[in-house]
């Protein structure tokens, strides 16, 4: 508690509170986090562009068995979100942001990481994502996590702006997939 204090303290004074990515709690959004997650994303994903993320579209995403909706949270304050859907053989990272004064401390990083993570176990082949063309810091970024650029896509975004589409390989798509079993105990 006394950490969030301080936290929220040194934001409002306009300064980089000390936190590491590790203080953050990861979990499922639920049903309420969806008016959140639609501001942020009308904020700083979908600025100029138009708001196609509202509230309701976040809560069907969010009710959708086929999509994992992950918040990050310093205490009660939700600070990022990522939404993935899950098909057969391919995952799509639909949307991914973290609040400003909380960036570059390894939030995403960690977001996209149990992302990965799940769509692995749950035997996805490849994960797709777009990105604003001259998103340079959001290329980089999943650069760094092995995404490869597959594509550009003029007008892309309403008929105005270029996107990048990437990519990154879990396995080879139509290889046969084991079944995830428990590890054994040792005897």
């Amino acid at each position: 508690m006394i950490r969030e204090r301080r936290f929220r303290r040194n934001c409002r004074r306009g300064k980089i509170a000390s936190m590491s990515s590790q203080d953050i709690a990861l979990q499922p959004a639920c049903r309420s986090d969806a008016p959140a997650i639609a501001s942020m994303s009308r904020e700083l994903i979908e600025a100029g562009l138009g708001w196609q993320y509202r509230t309701e579209r976040i809560r069907q995403l969010i009710g959708d068995p086929e999509t994992v909706t992950l918040v990050a949270r310093d205490g009660e304050r939700m600070i990022g979100f990522a939404v993935m859907t899950f098909g057969d053989e391919r995952a799509h990272l639909v949307l991914l942001a973290v609040r400003p004064e909380c960036q570059r401390r390894g939030i995403a990083r960690r977001m996209a990481r149990w992302l990965i993570a799940s769509a692995t176990t749950a035997g996805i082949a490849s994960i797709h994502v777009e990105l604003r063309a001259e998103n340079e810091a959001a290329h980089a970024f999943y650069r760094a996590l092995g995404f490869a650029e597959t594509l550009r896509l003029p007008g892309y975004y309403r008929g105005r702006e270029t996107a990048i589409r990437m990519m990154r390989m879990l396995r080879m798509p139509g290889a046969t997939v084991q079944p995830w079993r428990p590890p054994e105990r040792d005897s």
